[in-house]
């Protein structure tokens, strides 16, 4: 049975995230920050999942606690397959660079980017031993080009590291049967991040394409397909969920 490590997937996209996995047969360890009202909330809504799946309190911005959410998972399963990376700290409010704390610019660079050269520290040499991995990160709309994001630069900067970052793992462990890619989500608002594909064609979304709003549902349908085994062709991709937001070149706000 393939084994997934996934960061923050009590809520949100993770929580769709996981819900897919356990459903599509893997075993998951998950990764929370604080909230156990969530996770214990996760874990009666999963029970019937109990043996393929654990959860393991952490930050991602300690490098101790990554490090130890990686000893839980091979104990209680005894291999790591994947890491999916969906933890993302954010910062909310819109302040330029000069602006930014110290401490508010070292949370966006250790929660996004050092929190992925930690674990992947830790994973890449059991996928080398297994001869087989998968490594999924996410990035945002367009972060394949680096582009400038007003007023949001600590997050940018850190995420378009990060997909660099990618793509030199993805390069260097080709040989190992490891691939690693990015998911760039586009406009996953409120209830939709745990909603499904049929309830966003019910509301319909005008600014998007096709028509409708991404949905975690969309995420989780990517990554399991990055995740199978006969996905080994699409390595260092960095792949835009958007519904065509990216194809129209419409810049965040």
């Amino acid at each position: 049975m393939r084994h997934v490590l996934i960061t923050a997937g009590t809520k949100g996209l993770g929580k769709k995230m996981t819900e897919e996995l356990l459903q599509a047969g893997y075993s998951v360890s998950v990764n929370y920050r604080s909230d156990e009202q969530a996770m214990l909330a996760r874990k009666e809504e999963w029970k019937q999942y109990a043996d393929r799946l654990q959860f393991v309190q952490g930050d991602v911005q300690r490098k101790e606690d990554l490090v130890n959410f990686v000893e839980q998972a091979v104990v209680k399963f005894g291999r790591v397959d994947a890491l999916l990376l969906n933890a993302g700290p954010y910062i909310f409010e819109r302040k330029a660079v000069a602006d930014y704390e110290d401490e508010e610019w070292h949370e966006m660079i250790n929660g996004n980017l050092n929190a992925a050269f930690y674990l992947l520290k830790e994973i890449v040499p059991l996928m080398r031993n297994q001869q087989f991995g998968r490594i999924i990160t996410y990035g945002f709309q367009g972060a394949d080009h680096s582009p400038g994001w007003l007023c949001r630069a600590a997050f940018a900067a850190s995420k378009a590291g990060l997909a660099s970052l990618t793509k030199s793992v993805a390069i260097e462990e080709a040989s190992n049967g490891i691939t690693a890619n990015m998911v760039c989500p586009g406009e996953i608002l409120g209830d939709m991040k745990e909603s499904s594909i049929e309830e966003a064609r019910k509301t319909g979304d005008e600014k998007t394409p096709v028509g409708r709003s991404g949905t975690g549902e969309d995420i989780a349908r990517t990554v399991l397909f990055l995740l199978d085994e006969k996905a080994d062709m699409v390595t260092g991709s960095v792949i835009e969920v958007t519904g065509g937001l990216d194809v129209l070149h419409k810049h965040r706000s």
